[in-house]
């Protein structure tokens, strides 16, 4: 039976271990300089060498030809029998997932105490899946680890090293740790290029980025799927067949989704949905793809370019450069980001697709949306999200928000002001409780809309306590130096109020001394109701803006 393709072309050389040479030449250095380290610990993702690395350290330590590189002959009965995962004297392989207990490890330690089977060898522990044993595992290791007996080397190989730093924090202390790196698509693509070459086997390019993508930085991986493809048969290894063996969808129903986001074609994404699902796609892989696709055409959109894509999807996508903007992109791609963790284990995973294809489809409709909430548009009831402060002011305090029984208050200073231009679209009927609510909308349209810095200050110590049905607004401020900054300004003043209410004729300015009276706030259901959607519109700036655009009410 041949060996899988992955197990064949398993390096048996330091020089040989694509990508991760700074693992590998330290090593290499630590053998000739003879201060190798008594506990490693290589972490990394999945299929990027760790176990291929500590075989080649104990082929090394224990290779019959000491070469002068420090390099494994990987030719001798030692070589032969470790590169192979085979019984060794030396040589220990453990899977710490099945011998993760407590007796175990206690074995373990025990075993480490019996010397190597010569004078120049050295007896070599490698557990893979490190992060696997428990706690109690870790502390009955701890003090072989900190003073092994000679010539006896603890390789510790996961994919978690952060579970080890919770369970057994003081054993990073006593390992070297090297971290190694995902692996590229194109060291992936030259490595595939490399084996199938030696295999006699000619590839497409395509067919290798493919593979190279699907493999997602696993070496590994990537000759596993190289060989589940050739088993389809054939001299040449076709993007087609790689497409068939891994259930791919093609390029083309990808750019097809992304044409029916890009024409707003909500309609049909049933339909398309439906007939990749008769053709038994994997949704999981087709979310992935989706992805993808959105974010390569994220960077063409941004003046960048991906190296792992085919000329006929290059050119599709940048043909369709004008149809998105970055901001469409990021939020089709954050939709995706949030969808991803639930669409593997819901039962319900084409549903789930369609609704993410029919949201991005309506992206538009959204935006048109946002654009009213954050009034983009000059017409629009709400203000500018570019034009607002850069620090939002705190909100008129509740107790301050509606009119108070005090004693006679001062009169009112009259502003006289000409009547400002009216704004188009729909305004809120003048009424003292939601004034309150929009004060701080106001005084922020003062600032950005109209420029007037120290006035949109001066009107946020300003509180609105009393209207009149001929459309006088009195606002209430404690100094005389804010009633004449107001007075000041009081055309844009009105404008900014305007813009929001109907019916408002002019402003007035009362200046209520701090040693005046105040009665306690009388509290109604209206009063309440001001205070609490002030608050919540304080808390929430897409409902603040929400609300002035809609006009919306709290219920209850």
């Amino acid at each position: 039976m041949s060996l899988a393709l992955a197990r064949k072309y398993r390096p048996r050389r330091f020089a040989d271990v694509a990508v991760q040479s700074h693992v590998a030449t330290t090593l290499r250095n630590a053998i000739g300089s003879d201060r190798l380290g008594h506990a490693y610990l290589f972490c990394g993702p999945r299929g990027t060498g760790k176990t291929t690395l500590a075989r080649v350290l104990a082929m090394a330590l224990n290779c019959e030809q000491k070469r002068p590189d420090h390099e494994p002959c990987g030719e001798c009965p030692s070589c032969q029998r470790i590169w192979s995962g085979g019984a060794s004297l030396d040589v220990i392989e453990m899977d710490a997932a099945s011998n993760r207990s407590v007796d175990d490890a206690r074995e373990l330690r025990e075993r480490a105490m019996y010397a190597p089977s010569g004078d120049d060898r050295h007896k070599i522990y490698i557990l893979d899946e490190a992060h696997m044993l428990t706690r109690e595992a870790w502390n009955t290791l701890l003090k072989v680890l900190e003073e092994p007996p000679p010539r006896v080397i603890f390789i510790f190989a996961t994919t978690d090293p952060q579970k080890i730093q919770q369970a057994a924090a003081p054993v990073l202390s006593r390992v070297q740790r090297f971290d190694l790196r995902r692996i590229g698509p194109a060291e992936v693509r030259e490595r595939l290029r490399s084996v199938l070459a030696a295999e006699g086997i000619t590839a497409e390019p395509e067919a290798l980025a493919m593979l190279a993508r699907a493999a997602d930085g696993s070496m590994r991986d990537a000759l596993s799927l190289t060989d589940q493809a050739l088993s389809l048969g054939g001299d040449t290894l076709t993007a087609e067949r790689v497409r068939e063996s891994l259930g791919l969808v093609h390029e083309e129903e990808h750019l097809r989704l992304l044409e029916l986001v890009a024409q707003r074609q909500a309609g049909e994404v049933f339909a398309t949905v439906a007939r990749l699902a008769d053709h038994g796609v994997d949704f999981s892989i087709l979310l992935t793809d989706f992805a993808n696709i959105l974010r390569a055409q994220l960077a063409v959109v941004l003046g960048g370019t991906l190296p792992d894509l085919s000329e006929r999807v290059r050119d599709a996508l940048a043909a369709r450069t004008g149809d998105f903007s970055a901001g469409d992109l990021l939020r089709m791609l954050h939709l995706v980001s949030e969808l991803e963790p639930h669409m593997r284990r819901s039962g319900q995973q084409q549903l789930l697709f369609e609704t993410l294809l029919v949201r991005c489809a309506l992206l538009d409709r959204t935006l048109d949306l946002e654009q009213v909430l954050r009034g983009v548009s000059e017409g629009g009831g709400a203000p500018r999200a570019a034009a607002a402060p850069a620090s939002r002011r705190a909100a008129p305090p509740p107790s301050t928000a509606a009119p108070r029984a005090s004693a006679p208050p001062p009169a009112p200073i009259p502003v006289v002001a000409d009547r400002a231009e009216a704004t188009t679209g729909p305004r809120i009927p003048l009424d003292l409780n939601r004034l309150v609510e929009h004060w701080e909308s106001i005084t922020d349209a003062v600032h950005g809309e109209h420029g007037a810095l120290m006035l949109s200050s001066t009107l946020a110590h300003a509180t609105p306590s009393a209207v009149t049905a001929s459309g006088t607004v009195t606002l209430t401020v404690t100094a005389e130096a804010h009633a004449e900054l107001i007075s000041g300004g009081a055309a844009t003043v009105l404008a900014a109020i305007r813009r929001r209410f109907d019916g408002v004729q002019a402003v007035a300015v009362r200046v209520e001394t701090p040693e005046a009276d105040r009665a306690p706030r009388r509290l109604n259901e209206g009063a309440v109701k001001a205070d609490r959607m002030a608050m919540l519109r304080k808390q929430s700036p897409l409902l603040d803006a929400a609300v002035e655009a809609l006009d919306l009410e709290l219920l209850d």
